[in-house]
């Protein structure tokens, strides 16, 4: 199935940090929203909702899967309703949410594919994670594997199969998610392995894995796959990153492809950062997707 929905994008942002270590990051949407990074372009994007996490809840982990339920129930409406969403976190546990929701939009046509544009795997389980921090296990769960409460959201079944799943730009992760992504499969192209081919070519074929048998696919980006040393407003910053330049280059490959059904932007903490800067390479990104 293929619709080409990005003629009008539906803006959710997530102010949450709370699957962080830091924070920051959930203050990230409500400033992305007031420099109107995501607006002014020939795309009309409009802020549908500010999500926020229930404040009655006893433990972060309860506190993220409602919070993520919402958030699916949104997504799944802005794409019945004809819209492209563009989800706007805060940590990287929303996308447990985001790709919830479009797994439920798409029901019985067909898989979701996706695409992990991350510095990090985010494919721990509390088995395995070193930190506890949940913005760590949001892939992890999405395969499938994890706390009950997370990887239910919407639906039971898991949202993504290994072989529809690419990541790329990794950097920084730990041995228990490394191997948990061999054991599934999972398709790895690390930054090393970027330099050698070039992001652009890495790009193309993470988009032909996620197409691949799939009814559409969606695209995750943490800024943190920027190099801090040029783009320091983020949740996890890890050094030897890509360039800004080099990242919005490759995306212009996502513009105008049918089969791209969503995508979210997440990690940017505006405490880090200077002048904007990163804030400004999150809009460039968002350009050169749609």
């Amino acid at each position: 199935m293929q619709r080409h929905l990005k003629n009008s994008v539906g803006l959710i942002g997530v102010a949450s940090g709370l699957g962080a270590q830091d924070h920051g990051c959930e203050d990230g949407p409500l400033l992305l929203g007031e420099l109107k990074i995501f607006q002014g372009n020939d795309i009309p994007a409009q802020w549908e909702d500010i999500l926020r996490p229930a404040a009655n809840l006893k433990s972060p982990t309860a506190a993220i899967a409602e919070l993520c339920s919402r958030l699916a129930s949104r997504v799944a409406d802005e794409l019945a309703s004809g819209r492209f969403p563009l989800v706007i976190g805060g940590d990287h546990s929303c996308a447990i949410g985001t790709w919830s929701g479009v797994h439920q939009w798409l029901g019985a046509r067909g898989p979701l594919g996706l695409i992990w544009i991350d510095a990090h795997m985010d494919s721990h389980t509390f088995a395995t994670t070193p930190s506890g921090a949940l913005h760590g296990m949001p892939l992890a769960c999405l395969l499938g594997h994890g706390e009950p409460a997370l990887t239910s959201i919407a639906t039971t079944e898991p949202k993504l199969s290994p072989e529809h799943v690419c990541l790329l730009g990794v950097r920084s992760y730990e041995a228990g998610e490394a191997a948990l992504l061999n054991k599934l499969g999972v398709r790895v192209i690390t930054m090393n392995e970027i330099r050698q081919r070039g992001m652009t070519a890495a790009l193309a074929e993470a988009m032909a894995i996620a197409r691949n048998g799939t009814a559409g696919y969606g695209v995750s980006i943490d800024l943190d796959v920027l190099d801090p040393a040029e783009e320091p407003g983020v949740g996890s910053p890890a050094p030897g990153g890509l360039s800004c330049d080099e990242l919005e280059q490759a995306l212009h490959l996502l513009h105008g492809d049918p089969a791209m059904l969503a995508m979210e932007i997440v990690e940017y903490n505006p405490h880090r950062d200077r002048d904007h800067l990163t804030a400004k390479a999150a809009g460039a990104l968002f350009r050169s997707a749609l």
